[in-house]
């Protein structure tokens, strides 16, 4: 279980890195390419993905 959600959280994270590049213009080929919105959705998406490796790894004890 913690492996799917270590995955999962990894998935949000990269989903959320590809969008903030491509909010500043560093990856281009989409409709969100320099569109700042995109930065900063991806910017709580990626933080969303670290909030939930963190809820995935945390101890038990």
């Amino acid at each position: 279980m913690r492996l799917t959600k270590n995955l999962l959280a990894l998935i949000v994270l990269a989903i959320g890195a590809l969008w903030a590049l491509q909010g500043v213009g560093a990856i281009g080929g989409s409709f969100m390419t320099g569109q700042s919105q995109w930065l900063y959705v991806g910017i709580v998406t990626m933080l969303v993905g670290l909030v939930g490796l963190v809820w995935a790894n945390r101890s038990r004890g």
